[in-house]
């Protein structure tokens, strides 16, 4: 009792430690990044927030995963370099002994991963793409911002509003520039207005002037007018069937078992495995000498769980490409990888029984 409690709470306190120093990290990268974008125009400004948040979401079942790993290894880590394993094996305690507490603190972690990973993945993918999307395929108009030049979807004209009305359909003194291969044009007017006809969106000009030029032959043509139309239509988002299969969710993964669905349910499932693998591969790899103050048990454990995690990514290609069967990469895969922790386990546990023979282990035996 006193054993499983104390392992327990060395665990919770070390997963919580660890799991707020890599949110951190991961939340500052990620707010850098969603501010880069908002700045070169690729998610609107306002959205940033939201956007960090579905980013957020979907890094977390990583996040959980390596932050208990970590915690695994460091706690027991720490035993092994204060004298605390030398005291629990000469009691009769193998290091297979650790795998209950372990796993009886560690399972609604992995409840929720696997929760986030067949339910939340999907959902905050679905809408982080919605959301780029929608913000890159609207109007060319709804792109202006009053003061800044702006861009049109196609690189094609460039746009400038001096101000606008507040129901953002009506703009004063509009400036657009046209590139198209030899052809330039310059328009200007006083005012202009959306109008809608259909699906189509049209930008009409009044009291203003267009400016054209060869680039090839050097002509110019100069022309007034008191209206004039330009197409700023805006296109649809892309339809449910033609996004990632990152943005399905899992029951339609199980109900449509296409190639790409199969490879995205086995990096689901491999995900949550994995995380239940690197517990037992993390009690494995803390093994350390009490005597050797380094961090070299922790360094191995950070490249297995890289080489882990790129396998899993490795296996997802080779199931999606169709070279490889769901069942086939789950049991290549993770039961290689517990098959391999058991292994590691029972050489640590054997190496202890080799170091500490006494009677008290004998009768636990």
């Amino acid at each position: 009792m006193v054993f499983d409690s104390t392992v327990r709470k060395e665990l919770a306190r070390g997963f919580g430690a660890t799991l707020v120093v890599i949110l951190t990290i991961v939340l500052t990268n990620a707010l850098i990044r969603s501010v880069g974008q908002a700045a070169s125009g690729a998610v609107a400004p306002q959205d940033v927030v939201l956007l960090l948040g579905y980013v957020t979401l979907g890094q977390l079942p990583t996040l959980l995963a390596l932050s208990l790993f970590i915690a695994v290894v460091v706690a027991l880590g720490r035993m092994y370099r204060e004298s605390e394993m030398i005291i629990w094996f000469a009691s009769g305690v193998g290091i297979g002994r650790f795998v209950r507490p372990v796993l009886r603190t560690s399972w609604p972690v992995l409840l929720v991963v696997a929760l986030l990973v067949f339910f939340v993945w999907p959902w905050g993918n679905r809408a982080s793409l919605e959301l780029r999307e929608r913000y890159q395929q609207r109007g060319d108009l709804a792109r202006v911002t009053p003061g800044v030049f702006q861009t049109s979807s196609d690189g094609s004209r460039v746009f400038f509003v001096e101000r606008e009305s507040l129901d953002g359909i009506n703009a004063r003194n509009v400036f657009i520039l046209t590139r198209s291969g030899h052809a330039e044009s310059v328009t200007s007017a006083r005012s202009g207005r959306l109008e809608r006809e259909g699906d189509d969106r049209y930008l009409v000009l009044e009291r203003g002037q267009r400016n054209s030029a060869d680039l090839a032959s050097g002509e110019r043509i100069l022309a007034s007018f008191e209206s004039y139309r330009i197409l700023a239509g805006e296109r649809a988002v892309r339809s449910a069937e033609n996004r990632a299969p990152r943005t399905v969710p899992t029951a339609e993964l199980l109900a449509e078992p296409t190639a790409r669905h199969q490879g995205e349910l086995a990096w689901r499932l491999g995900l949550v495995l994995g995380a239940a693998n690197l517990l037992l591969l993390g009690i494995a790899l803390a093994a350390s000498q009490p005597r050797r103050a380094s961090n070299w048990n922790l360094l191995f454990a950070l490249l297995a769980f890289v080489v882990y995690y790129n396998l899993i990514n490795l296996s997802q290609a080779w199931v999606a490409s169709g070279r490889l069967g769901l069942g086939a990469s789950l049991v290549a895969l993770h039961g290689g990888v517990f098959g391999l922790a058991m292994l590691l386990l029972w050489w640590r546990d054997h190496a202890a029984v080799t170091h500490w023979p006494n009677p008290v282990r004998r009768r636990a035996s």
